[in-house]
């Protein structure tokens, strides 16, 4: 608890005085105010997280966060346990969606074990920091000790801050790979709101209605018998969240304390920013949220964050993929603040409007 202690010690709220400075170039750049709507809210955001009036986001890292739950095995998804494993596998290969999209945007991809329940191989290129094999079903009682929540955030944030420090990564994405790890997130996002399972919960990887139903009837199940307390983030994650969910929160209390923009990827991934912002109000500030998932939860979710999406796809994916779009779209704001002119810069009449 003590490491816990010293990295929350870590994180303090943007510099509001650099993002007013930042809003102040980018109303005298030349054309008409306000006319690059949200890339303007991000640049100005960037130059606060950054401390900064040129952040630098060329490079770019996304860890894709890999853990197995319990409660798959009482039937709430598609897909069996094992997919997990194999999905790792393509990963590795290079084959699946997040590697082509990040590719695409020039982002490397570092796969992460928290807690898959099969032993991978020690010479997979990927980074082995197995919590445990897979939690505890959460329908039966907690997910995981609090130690072992405490050491999932330590692994999340120690890549984070690792990446940045001593290899200069400017941009963190977050993704997950977890079959029913959507069970989970959808019980941390009701324990935060209070609002009843059945309005949160989606269909994940496309379940039928039989399935839905025996998915909420669990989630349902889950709180009552944790009854994790929303005051107390750290119960809520112990009692009802993932290693990789861990994992996921822990890379953004890394970020916020070496002051590096974060974006998270959809569903899951958000599930574990809303336990680390819960854990650490101001690491908030070092947020973005990649997409809009359709997964029905998540807009919940985004409403208890307060943020604004920067994409909205219909996508439903998970791994990391939202977050690599998203990721161009943020180093274009970072771009507009210094490398459009001002009108005393150009020599541009400014009319004021």
């Amino acid at each position: 608890m003590q490491a816990l202690k010293q990295l929350i010690q870590l994180i303090q709220p943007a510099d509001r005085g650099f993002e007013a400075i930042a809003w102040e170039r980018l109303r005298s750049q030349i054309r008409p105010r306000g006319s690059l709507g949200q890339l303007e809210v991000m640049a100005a955001r960037l130059a606060g997280i950054g401390r900064t009036l040129a952040p630098d986001l060329s490079k770019k890292l996304i860890f894709t966060m890999a853990g197995d739950h319990g409660i798959a095995l009482e039937g709430v998804s598609a897909y069996p346990q094992e997919v997990t494993a194999q999905m790792v596998y393509s990963f590795v290969r290079g084959w699946a969606s997040i590697n082509v999209l990040a590719e695409h945007v020039g982002a490397q991809v570092r796969v992460v074990d928290c807690g898959v329940a099969a032993d991978l191989p020690p010479e997979w290129p990927i980074i082995h920091q197995k919590i445990g094999k897979g939690t505890r079903s959460i329908s039966r009682g907690p997910a995981m000790t609090r130690e072992e929540a405490v050491q999932g955030l330590l692994v999340g944030a120690d890549l984070v801050r690792g990446a940045y420090r001593r290899e200069g990564f400017g941009l963190i994405g977050t993704g997950d790979m977890g079959i029913g790890n959507t069970t989970p997130s959808t019980a941390i996002v009701a324990a935060f709101s209070g609002r009843p399972v059945a309005e949160l919960t989606g269909r994940g990887t496309g379940v039928d209605d039989a399935t839905l139903g025996r998915k909420i009837r669990l989630i349902e199940q889950a709180l009552e018998v944790n009854r994790p307390n929303p005051e107390d983030a750290l119960d809520v994650l112990c009692k009802i969240g993932g290693y990789e969910i861990a994992g996921l929160a822990g890379s953004l209390l890394g970020a916020a304390s070496v002051k590096v923009p974060l974006v998270c990827d959809g569903f899951i991934a958000t599930a574990g920013a809303l336990v680390a912002c819960r854990l650490v109000p101001a690491a908030a500030d070092y947020l973005f949220v990649s997409h809009r998932s359709v997964e029905v939860g998540h807009q919940a979710m985004i409403e208890l964050l307060a943020a604004r999406p920067v994409l909205d796809l219909d996508m439903r994916l998970g791994e990391g993929t939202g977050a690599a779009l998203a990721m161009n779209i943020l180093e274009a704001s970072a771009k507009v603040l210094m490398d459009i002119k001002t009108f005393a810069e150009a020599g541009v009449t400014d009319t004021g409007k």
